[in-house]
């Protein structure tokens, strides 16, 4: 009988806690998860130093989709308030250029989300376990590296969005990257983001046209630093 009450009371603690089951359908992989080991591994390679990306590139927009409830998930998955965000040296120099050519049209760029600590990108397998809409946390994704972008391009002068036929987040096949049943007008919108994007280095998502990120993303590490010590780390 004691031992039964032992067991219960352990029990009920844990459930208190609300602590998380194991999750076996992912390997946790290899991370750089302290600021320390972060720092030093951008001092020896400069270009993974990782960027605030309104520091670099102006008028660029913040709608950061992941700190609100306006998303697929319908819940917050970064901290509220969350109002910055990063990519590494490399890549937020490319998206300098690409602001920089629709500047000249009139147009800019908002983005969506950019850098993703790795224990979200877990967290989003955890509630989804669907590689067609997450990424697998085994192998970490560009957005854990700080070399993918969400995003989408805006008219500088009242921030609208211009039409591309989704918003973001849709996976219906209206949304793929080769999807040629839309009115031209959303058919050109999407080419001049591509277009711009490619020609910066960027590699498209054939299943989000929203989605971009460099080649050779492995070349840098998966981190799983908070925003606010990124930013303490700049």
């Amino acid at each position: 009988m004691q031992l039964l009450k032992t067991l219960l009371v352990i029990f009920l603690w844990m459930t208190a806690l609300d602590l998380p089951a194991q999750d076996s359908s992912y390997t946790k992989p290899a991370l750089t998860s302290d600021p320390d080991h972060f720092r030093r591994q951008y001092q020896q390679d400069s270009t993974k130093k990782m960027i605030e990306l309104k520091s670099m590139i102006p008028r660029i927009v913040y709608d950061l989709r992941y700190a609100t409830t306006n998303n697929f998930m319908h819940r917050l998955m970064y901290p509220a308030g969350t109002n910055q965000t990063f990519l590494r040296l490399p890549a937020a120099k490319a998206l300098l250029q690409v602001q920089s050519e629709l500047a000249l049209q009139g147009k800019g760029l908002k983005i969506f989300d950019a850098y993703r600590p790795w224990s979200v990108t877990a967290r989003f397998w955890e509630l989804v376990k669907d590689e067609r809409y997450v990424a697998n946390p085994s192998r970490g994704s560009g957005h854990n590296r700080g070399v993918a972008v969400d995003l989408t391009v805006i008219w500088l002068k009242d921030g609208t969005e211009l039409n591309m036929g989704t918003g973001f987040d849709n996976f219906s096949d209206s949304a793929h990257q080769g999807y040629t049943r839309l009115p031209d007008e959303i058919l050109q919108n999407r080419k001049l983001l591509k277009s711009l994007m490619e020609k910066n280095g960027f590699k498209a998502l054939e299943t989000e046209w929203w989605h971009y990120s460099l080649p050779e993303a492995s070349r840098f590490e998966i981190l799983d630093i908070p925003f606010k010590k990124i930013r303490k780390n700049l």
